[in-house]
């Protein structure tokens, strides 16, 4: 019964903001680097902050640093979908909130360059979870199953508390009814899509740092390799890889090959299941088996994501 409560006010709050959000103009505009063509609703993935706000009153103050910094991430995101941001501040703000939550979950009693590598890890992943949301359904699918995977390792290792997992899962499967269409009614925005790393990446640090178990990244292993990639790709020509851009295989599929966005985000979905439930299988293997199905498995990825963007970049005259 919380769950069927939380769930209609999620929703009823998700339609409350559509109207906020039209009477204010907050729109996705679209220009040279965007894969729609009309003017959208932006902003519809603040219902995920409402969610974990919601846990947290519900829990007791449950994480609250880790809900500080989603907070500083949220309104600064939110701020940039609105009127625009300074990358700087955006930077500043995403460093702070990932100090907090090293601190949530006690991680700075580690080796000093562990955790010092793991925070340009978690911002770069904080920033590539953003350019991802380049299409209908992607952030949604992805989000979805990730979360759920997430889930189903919790309830074996009962590491997080599953409210919260379940929280946002309710709030992204919301975002998702108005969101996976071919005529989307909202798209998440940046304060949607960072938060939403932000989000996993506290639960992926928890499952890590807790099992001393580095194999839960690959649960982002389909747009980690999508993004490594893209980044070499760009540096290689030259390009400022902090600028927007539509040089991704899933750009590139929709844009220039004309292939149906759901459709695409659904594969993208579909892969990193695939990919999640291996993990899961191989977490319980020994840490020797787990580099070689992991450093494998990338491998792999990596040899067939190159190959059908160089035939995609070959077939359709793509510079």
């Amino acid at each position: 019964m919380e769950l069927l409560i939380i769930t209609v006010l999620l929703f009823l709050i998700e339609v409350f903001y559509f109207k906020i959000a039209f009477k204010y103009r907050i729109i996705d505009r679209p220009n040279s680097r965007s894969s729609h063509s009309k003017y959208t609703l932006l902003g519809g993935g603040v219902i995920f902050y409402i969610a974990v706000l919601f846990y947290f009153l519900l829990s007791g103050f449950n994480y609250p640093l880790f809900f500080l910094g989603l907070t500083l991430l949220s309104l600064v995101s939110f701020m940039d979908d609105v009127k625009g941001m300074s990358r700087r501040i955006r930077l500043l703000v995403q460093f702070i909130g990932t100090l907090l939550l090293f601190y949530q979950i006690g991680a700075w009693n580690l080796p000093v360059w562990i955790p010092l590598a793991a925070l340009i890890i978690l911002i770069g992943t904080i920033n590539a979870y953003n350019f991802m949301d380049g299409i209908n359904g992607m952030t949604a699918l992805y989000s979805l199953v990730v979360l759920g995977l997430i889930g189903y390792a919790n309830h074996k290792l009962h590491l997080i508390d599953s409210n919260l997992i379940y929280y946002t899962f309710i709030a992204v499967g919301v975002f998702t009814y108005f969101n996976f269409r071919d005529r989307a009614k909202c798209f998440a925005g940046d304060v949607g899509s960072i938060g939403m790393s932000y989000i996993i990446l506290f639960c992926l640090s928890i499952l890590i740092y807790r099992t001393y178990n580095p194999i839960f990244i690959l649960f982002l292993s389909v747009y980690g390799v999508e993004n490594v990639w893209t980044i070499l790709r760009r540096i290689r020509r030259r390009e400022n890889i902090t600028l927007p851009h539509r040089s991704h295989l899933f750009q590139f599929l929709v844009n220039e090959v004309g292939l149906n966005q759901l459709v695409i985000a659904s594969i993208y979905a579909f892969f990193q299941l695939i990919v999640g439930v291996l993990v899961i299988h191989f977490s319980a293997r020994s840490p020797e088996m787990q580099w070689i199905f992991g450093i494998g498995l990338l491998i792999g990825m990596s040899a067939f994501y190159l190959a059908v963007k160089w035939w995609v970049i070959k077939k359709y005259h793509i510079k």
